[in-house]
């Protein structure tokens, strides 16, 4: 029994939906609203679901996990299914050092707790706010796209299936684009995000296609 505490919009959920996805796993999703406002996440229930009061976490037959790329890591260890993770340890390396540009450098400036931050401490306005986004992922994608720039197996970026490196790109392109941010210097990433939008296990973990989205 899988049961993953979720926000529809939160980048890292998305990731573990798609990876639940591929994994053709079942499972139950628990909406918490992190809105500011709501803040479910703070609440007594949750944080001693998830003491860092983030999502996603993930209840495992009674058994809780948290922390998006380590619950990655454990579908992929766990459950039976195509793997995320290449067998050669180069290849892992390679795939994870992408996947980490986006988890560990890009995702954590961008998310809500410094964004709120910047509002209340520097009076950033919404205009200040979206430079900042852009500004960080336009350094990070410059980066991905020259770790996959050049030939190609496949459609995906390493070997011939989706794995670990697409599933935290995708979820960032849709930030990206939600924020604007101009993508033309990236013909790698865009291809790439295009073919897995084609790809039931992605669709179904969009964020639009999320129960709470209304």
């Amino acid at each position: 029994m899988i049961r993953l505490y979720d926000y529809w919009r939160s980048s890292a959920a998305y990731r573990v939906r798609i990876a639940l996805n591929l994994k053709g796993a079942d499972y139950d999703l628990v909406p918490v609203n992190i809105l500011p406002g709501a803040d479910e996440q703070t609440g007594d229930a949750y944080r001693r679901i998830n003491p860092q009061m983030r999502v996603p976490a993930i209840e495992v037959d009674g058994r809780l996990g948290i922390q998006s790329m380590a619950i990655l890591e454990w579908i992929d260890e766990a459950l039976p299914g195509p793997r995320l993770l290449p067998e050669d340890p180069w290849e892992r390396l390679r795939v994870r050092a992408f996947a980490d540009v986006i988890a560990c450098d890009i995702h954590p400036l961008n998310n809500l707790s410094p964004l709120a931050y910047l509002r209340q401490q520097f009076s950033a306005d919404e205009a200040a706010i979206a430079r900042w986004y852009g500004e960080w992922i336009t350094r990070g994608f410059t980066a991905l796209e020259a770790m996959v720039a050049g030939p190609r197996a496949g459609d995906f970026l390493f070997g011939d299936a989706p794995g670990l490196a697409e599933i935290a790109l995708v979820p960032q392109m849709a930030n990206a684009r939600r924020f604007k941010v101009a993508l033309e210097a990236f013909p790698t990433l865009v291809a790439v995000d295009a073919v897995c939008a084609e790809i039931d296990a992605f669709r179904r973990a969009a964020p639009e296609n999320q129960p709470a989205a209304g």
